[in-house]
């Protein structure tokens, strides 16, 4: 059986129970980055074998875990952080498990879509996730305009090294956008910053900006009517990174 599990994406108290327990009790355990699963085992106290599957070696892998799972072998799947198949590998996986009837479950859990999503205030139905924005700038502003035509709240990844030239082409390509950048979901230094495009360039470019990085979008400028930009620390227990 195939186990998806969701590790925090910063904070270890967000481990749930049963994710120790399929991390402590599994056959095979694969994961996005073999050098993060073993951080995550260590402070676990628990020891076992990773296998890496992550994008570059999917096609090679992936007859293998079949036939492992055929066996009976119970085979947990885990990322670098969040849920597996958002933005990371393991859908092809299921799909592959769906299609020769193998049974699968996916445990729930930590996620910077849903954090982001209910995080930055703007309405959570319907949505459209993207996952990154395009490198290519022609790409990427053409993501944007389909964003801001969708009339909903859109959400996208995004690197610290781009943040501030794709505020530049929100900017260069409408003002009547709301924004929240939420960054370092769960983290020490979590914030969420909300306003115009403009409000939110002039705000990290004076600040810098490090850290996991989640752009949350409505083409609704009226709302929220009042835009501050907000920065508030939370109480952590202790970081993964």
């Amino acid at each position: 059986m195939l186990f998806l599990l969701p590790t925090p994406i910063g904070n270890l108290g967000d481990l749930s129970s049963r994710v120790i327990e399929v991390l402590s009790t599994c056959q095979l355990l694969i994961a996005e980055d073999t050098r993060r699963g073993e951080q995550l085992l260590t402070h676990l106290k628990i020891r076992k074998k990773i296998v890496s599957f992550q994008e570059h070696n999917e096609d090679q892998r992936l007859p293998w875990l079949l036939k492992e799972l055929h066996k009976g072998n119970k085979v947990a799947l885990i990322t670098d952080a969040g849920t597996p198949s958002i933005s990371d590998p393991g859908y092809r996986l299921v799909r592959a498990c769906v299609e020769e009837k193998i049974p699968y479950t996916v445990l729930p859990g930590p996620s910077a879509l849903t954090t982001a999503l209910v995080g930055s205030g703007l309405p959570p139905v319907p949505f459209y996730f993207g996952g990154f924005l395009p490198n290519q700038k022609s790409k990427r502003q053409a993501e944007i305009r389909a964003a801001m035509q969708r009339g909903s709240t859109s959400i996208y990844f995004e690197s610290p090294h781009r943040l501030l030239s794709s505020l530049k082409d929100f900017i260069e390509l409408s003002s009547t956008i709301y924004l929240c950048v939420a960054r370092e979901l769960s983290k020490k230094f979590e914030e969420y910053v909300h306003g115009s495009p403009e409000e939110v360039w002039e705000y990290f470019s004076k600040k810098g900006v490090k850290g996991e990085i989640t752009l949350v979008l409505h083409p609704d400028p009226t709302w929220p009517k009042k835009r501050t930009l907000h920065s508030e620390k939370r109480p952590i227990l202790r970081n993964f990174v």
